[in-house]
């Protein structure tokens, strides 16, 4: 289905993503590493970041009531009448549409094995010699089973498309006013991998037609309208699941035929794990408030709700909670010193403390600054604490491997410091192949490893210590998605030129034509991403892979906007109260 859209980008080219280790002796700018810091004063800068708006005693004030029996034994009832729907459904179709509900409405968690069998069953149909070639399936239908069969990871090729396809490889104009069937196709492109072209050309024609469906008919098709405008802004695939779950029980609920059943179930679980995730917070809000790092630093962001957060946005299940709790950890550490690096500590003393971290040693910390002591030692006993559960529970013992990941991140931010401080713009190139190791996806992304994977093994060892794929990928994701919505910001303080100012610098090209190329980065690694996550790999739990993913799509989320981090009281703050603190009411 060739649709004729050109890319819009000419002579596009993905940039080389590498891993080794940064050489940071070949920096523009050389420091000694004499410890002794001068004692004349420093000026130092400010990125004048605003207060938490979340005090901690509100955070413990949280109380949930549906934890209690009678609303757990409700859901447990509830989730065996929708396991009965799904099994007992009269056809794929029906089948295929509930899954998608489910999966829509965050219950899917729920009845894995059985949306895992329905969608064998259908795959296995549908590539089988003795289908029924007079059976007619729609638009619709089709872009929702390629769709569901791609991201559960069924090998479906996109000629299944070719059915709706004219002689020339566009789309059939008696389907042209089928817009419930283009915006299924819109939202499978989505899932396209490298070299599709009949899935980008979908893309495009979809925007188009649904743009100018949705402008012409926003009063008499209300329901529709939202949905298109939602597809429109970001795509399903993209999306953070547990916001996107939020949302779409409130559209169900309005839904023509909506299953009673189904929305009862989705309001009551959310409200349960909602609670889960209060119990987490406040936990993880107790062991910030003991760390004293925003008391002792008032310099660094003091964004502990906000990392919670992202960490629900990756590990939303309720199930990982201790792995929740601990990205919690982790987030903030990293935002405390990456916070150290870009704005208040001189290059002697970022030297000094990349020197401390590699050695992973407390006594040998004497010659750092008090502000640099007290991060050091709250980043060394709380990854060594973690190391040590893992010891416990899965007997590896991980702490070098968490160790490098920290080093790897210290010594991108140090490099980024002394580009900084030599006033040199990198190649996007050079800038690239540091900076999805300095936006500290490696670094979160190890943790996670060994806080899911029930398996761990000496040769996933040795492919985690290179970094996989996956994390590169979705690390670069990361990347692009922050430096769209933070680069304005940042360069008011005075931060290192973003991939915007390098792409700008060496190609010449506009802001707006820097921003539309790293939009289709975005879009290319999506293709590798998504890729990935349909290969079956014997060292990455299918729970790892799709943690990887998750972290890409909290990334889009936040920053969809702007700097839904660094600035605390706009849309985050919304998706803080929705997700974290107000229940659904029943």
């Amino acid at each position: 289905m060739a649709f004729l859209l050109s890319s819009p980008i000419s002579n596009f080219s993905f940039p080389k993503l590498k891993h080794k280790t940064i050489d940071i002796t070949k920096s523009k700018t050389q420091c000694s590493h004499n410890s002794n810091i001068p004692t004349e004063t420093i000026v130092r800068r400010s990125a004048n970041y605003k207060p938490t708006i979340w005090d901690s005693d509100f955070v413990l004030s949280l109380r949930s009531q549906y934890k209690e029996e009678k609303y757990t034994n409700r859901i447990r009832k509830l989730k065996e009448e929708v396991k009965t729907m799904l099994i007992k459904s009269r056809t794929p179709w029906d089948q295929l549409e509930l899954i998608d509900i489910l999966q829509r409405l965050g219950l899917a968690y729920h009845f894995e094995h059985q949306i895992h069998e329905i969608l064998m069953c259908i795959y296995n149909k549908t590539h089988s010699h003795d289908t029924d070639k007079s059976i007619k399936k729609d638009l619709h239908f089709t872009a929702l089973e390629f769709r569901l069969l791609r991201q559960h990871g069924f090998n479906i090729s996109q000629e299944i498309f070719s059915d709706f396809q004219d002689e020339v490889g566009n789309l059939k104009r008696n389907l042209y006013d089928d817009y419930k069937g283009i915006l299924s196709l819109y939202e499978a492109s989505f899932l396209s991998e490298e070299g599709e072209n009949v899935l980008d050309s979908a893309r495009e024609f979809g925007y188009n037609k649904l743009r100018k469906h949705v402008q012409q008919n926003q009063e008499t098709d209300p329901y529709y309208a939202k949905l298109i405008n939602h597809a429109l802004e970001l795509p399903l695939h993209w999306r953070m699941q547990r916001l996107e779950s939020r949302w779409f029980i409130d559209m169900y609920e309005v839904k023509h035929g909506m299953d009673s059943h189904i929305l009862e179930l989705a309001k009551l679980d959310f409200n349960n794990v909602q609670a889960t995730y209060q119990a987490d917070l406040q936990y993880t809000s107790c062991w910030w408030k003991s760390t004293c790092l925003a008391e002792k630093l008032s310099f660094i962001r003091d964004r502990l709700v906000e990392n919670f957060l992202w960490a629900v946005g990756q590990i939303y299940e309720p199930r990982f909670g201790y792995c929740r709790r601990m990205c919690s950890k982790v987030y903030s550490l990293i935002t405390t010193i990456d916070d150290i690096y870009d704005v208040y500590g001189t290059l002697e003393e970022l030297e000094l403390f990349t020197d401390a971290v590699q050695r992973w040693e407390v006594t040998e910390i004497e010659h750092l600054p008090d502000y640099m002591k007290i991060c050091f030692v709250c980043l060394h006993n709380t990854i060594n604490e973690i190391g040590y559960d893992v010891l416990k529970e899965k007997g590896f013992h991980i702490i070098p491997y968490l160790k490098k990941a920290w080093v790897d991140l210290c010594e991108a931010y140090l490099l980024e410091a002394k580009w900084y401080h030599s006033r040199y713009t990198p190649t996007v190139e050079e800038y690239t192949e540091n900076a999805w190791i300095s936006i500290s996806g490696p670094v979160i992304l190890v943790h996670v490893f060994f806080l899911t994977q029930d398996k761990i093994t000496f040769d996933s060892l040795k492919y985690l210590k290179e970094y996989p794929e996956i994390v590169r990928l979705s690390s670069l994701v990361l990347r692009l998605a922050n430096d769209l919505g933070t680069s304005s910001d940042e360069l008011k303080r005075g931060d290192i030129p973003k991939l915007i100012q390098c792409y700008m610098n060496e190609s010449g090209a506009s802001e707006d034509e820097a921003r539309q190329y790293i939009q289709c980065l975005i879009s290319e690694t999506w293709k590798k991403m998504t890729k990935q996550g349909c290969i079956e790999s014997p060292l990455l739990s299918k729970a790892f892979i799709g943690i990887a993913m998750d972290l890409a799509r909290m990334a889009q989320c936040a920053y969809q906007h702007g700097d839904g981090y660094g600035i605390p009281d706009g849309e985050t703050k919304d998706h803080v109260l929705s997700i974290l603190v107000q229940p659904i009411p029943i």
